[in-house]
């Protein structure tokens, strides 16, 4: 069984553009993987700024977007991995979190990094069921 990298309309070019080595979506095995998504604008591939809630909802919108290039949903995520600048953000992340995942959620875990080389606050990577 080999993978099938799937083109996400608009980000996969907007990472590409950044010289990113990696794909944001890759199917296998009946599962399909998203790379950590920052918040980015669907429409333009752009970051999008703005407090954490903000960006949350943006990270979580491009997460989906990447998940339906796919030929699946939210519903069908089995693992999520969020990963935030500030453990102080748990809070509000769940807020917006809870949102998207209002029944049976998926298994998730928070992991609190450093930084990353560019100006966002959040990324977000799932494991669906393809």
């Amino acid at each position: 069984m080999k993978k099938e990298i799937i083109e996400v309309p608009v980000l996969s070019a907007a990472v590409r553009a950044l010289g990113l080595p990696l794909s944001l979506v890759t199917k296998a095995a009946g599962l399909v993987f998203v790379s950590g998504t920052p918040p980015l604008d669907i429409l333009t591939g752009r970051l999008v700024k703005g407090d954490i809630e903000t960006q949350t909802e943006a990270s979580l919108k491009a997460l989906k977007h990447c998940l339906e290039a796919a030929g699946t949903s939210l519903d069908n995520v089995v693992m999520v991995r969020i990963y935030a600048v500030n453990s102080g953000f748990y809070n509000a992340i769940n807020r917006v979190y809870a949102r998207h995942f209002p029944e049976n959620p998926p298994s998730r875990t928070f992991v609190p990094v450093a930084s990353w080389p560019m100006e966002f606050d959040i990324e977000i990577e799932c494991v669906a069921v393809g």
